[in-house]
């Protein structure tokens, strides 16, 4: 698209998606019109989302405006929809994080609250494919959806965690947070009974408190959950939380919290690998992980709350989405 433009003598431009409220229109105005004035690109076009479509009207619209990139300005929430909309115009994504949690940005180590950063990256940067998840969702009536997603999906106790825990709490105090609603599942013994399978490997049956399937492995709070996710590697990672007991959740909780600052140095990520994982939590990887669930259970992708569902194929498709990257120094 940069070389039809050159040749036609056109200047390029960008088109951003917004939230209203996490990410108005007059906070961000001045600093892409001072980033595009610098570049050299055209005047900047604007799409806010709407509340009934969380942004697929605007991605839409976006899109058909043919930019270079399209810098959405928004939560993971917002991203995901965007993402998934365009997908396949594959125009490049730049992000500038608006939201709480703002998993992918963490993951991939870019600025969470410098926006001059984020608006230089989308217009100078480089574009990197990263993986995109598909969840196809089955509901207890029998009808079927398809749903991408870029960071991560939960099932069970992830899911009403993601729904119910305070968003600003997880901020302050990362796997604190999470101690009720925990407490509340082992005093009740809320388990999941599924039958799952793993690519073509043989069906397993298994009680569970939480399943997640992810493309990136750190939470806020510096969490690492997933310490073999990679947004590029074409694979899925597949976490089982299976403790049986309160000593058993305390172990897994160290095991989140110390993975973070470990993964940062070349050491702490070797003892990663060393030491297994606490009992009660199992890893796996995938191109296709299959479940299916006795009872209907709730879901989450990339946050957002999609419902109960009775079965659920999630696979990945490699390079599904155009990142742009900042540039190398």
């Amino acid at each position: 698209m940069d070389d039809e433009r050159e040749l036609r003598g056109a200047p390029r431009r960008a088109a951003v998606v917004h939230h209203p409220i996490k990410a108005p229109r007059r906070k961000l105005e001045p600093i892409v019109r001072e980033a595009e004035e610098r570049h050299g690109w055209a005047p900047t076009r604007w799409f806010e989302t709407a509340a009934d479509d969380s942004g697929a009207a605007a991605a839409v619209a976006a899109a058909d405006a043919e930019p270079e990139v399209v810098l959405v300005a928004g939560g993971d929430g917002t991203l995901r929809v965007v993402a998934s909309t365009i997908r396949e115009r594959r125009i490049p994504i730049a992000l500038l994080p608006s939201g709480t949690g703002n998993l992918l940005a963490r993951n991939l180590g870019l600025p969470l609250t410098d926006l001059r950063r984020s608006v230089e990256t989308a217009l100078a940067g480089v574009d990197r494919p990263i993986d995109l998840a598909i969840a196809r969702l089955e509901r207890g009536d029998g009808s079927r959806t398809t749903h991408p997603f870029l960071v991560m999906a939960g099932i069970g106790l992830d899911a009403s965690m993601a729904a119910n825990t305070d968003a600003a709490l997880k901020r302050m105090v990362g796997w604190a947070a999470y101690v009720d609603p925990i407490a509340r599942s082992i005093i009740g013994d809320e388990q999941l009974f599924l039958h799952y399978r793993i690519d073509d490997g043989r069906a397993r049956s298994v009680r569970a408190h939480t399943v997640i399937v992810g493309n990136c492995g750190m939470l806020t709070a510096n969490l690492l959950l997933l310490p073999d996710a990679v947004v590029d590697d074409g694979l899925l990672d597949v976490a089982l939380f299976r403790p049986r007991s309160a000593a058993a959740w305390a172990r897994i909780g160290s095991r989140l919290t110390l993975g973070g600052p470990l993964r940062t140095t070349r050491a702490g990520r070797w003892l990663l690998r060393a030491v297994p994982a606490p009992g009660g939590l199992h890893f796996a990887q995938a191109r296709r992980f299959d479940v299916r669930f006795r009872q209907g259970q709730t879901i989450q992708l990339d946050g957002d709350d999609f419902g109960r569902v009775v079965a659920a194929r999630i696979t990945v498709e490699p390079g599904g989405v155009l990142l742009r990257m900042p540039a190398p120094a």
